[in-house]
């Protein structure tokens, strides 16, 4: 089959979240004075996380927007450590409380350092997009904010404005309709297996599971692991055309 078009994923996959998001939680708890509370730095982490992963869910599930979700961590997090007020935190509050801590982190917000280069190689002959379980102004001021929005321009599919989340076949085949192809000529790249890597698989795109981390999986039969995103360009050009 001729792969004709690729789409990324973007946290994790050209931009590094987990990094800039460890480095404004602990920023942020360090200046609010409750890093204090916890064990260890991991673990106020881990608990961070687990507070995100939870709502994140509730707003990809359209029970939360975008703003609210942020809002219901930041009040969820402050009840975790004793510091919500007896009457509760506000909207108000929780939202300003959650501002402190974004700016620290979109302060550090970086691209992978093999993105933009594969990016550029892949460009003269792939038409390039993206697939994200977003919105689609905050992934745009993202992507800008990295310098890699000029890669895709309009070829940018969120799951805020598209209506429905990945795994959703649906949304893979809106990315894949905004590159003017059909799916078995577009190839998706994404950095969590089951969301991604097999939700890609299912709506018939070429799927490409980027484990970073290595961890070991062995993917299901037509999906391709790599480990970075330099070793998509071999496996998509092959090596007559390096």
């Amino acid at each position: 089959m001729t792969i004709r078009g690729v789409l990324f994923d973007i946290d994790d996959t050209l931009f590094d979240y987990s990094s800039s998001e460890r480095t404004g939680v602990l920023r942020h708890l360090t200046a609010e004075g409750l890093l204090e509370l916890f064990p260890s730095p991991d673990d106020a982490v881990a608990t961070w996380r687990e507070i995100m992963e939870e709502e994140y869910a509730r707003f990809l599930a359209g029970e939360l927007t975008f703003a609210g979700q942020q809002i219901t961590r930041a009040r969820r997090f402050l009840s975790h450590v004793g510091r919500a007020p007896a009457g509760g935190v506000s909207d108000d509050e929780a939202d300003l409380w959650f501002t402190r801590y974004r700016g620290l982190r979109d302060e550090v917000w970086a691209a992978f350092p093999d993105a933009d280069p594969v990016l550029r190689r892949l460009a003269p002959r792939f038409r390039l997009g993206i697939v994200s379980n977003s919105s689609l102004s905050h992934q745009q001021g993202k992507l800008r904010a990295i310098g890699l929005l000029d890669h895709f321009g309009d070829a940018i599919i969120c799951a805020v404005e598209h209506g429905a989340a990945k795994p959703d076949a649906g949304i893979f085949l809106a990315g894949c309709a905004v590159l003017g192809l059909p799916a078995h000529q577009v190839a998706y790249v994404g950095d969590k297996y089951e969301i991604d890597a097999v939700g890609a698989h299912a709506a018939g795109l070429r799927s490409y599971w980027l484990d970073r981390a290595v961890t070991g999986v062995t993917p299901l039969d037509g999906i391709t692991v790599i480990g970075s995103l330099d070793e998509l360009v071999p496996a998509l050009l092959g090596p007559d055309l390096l």
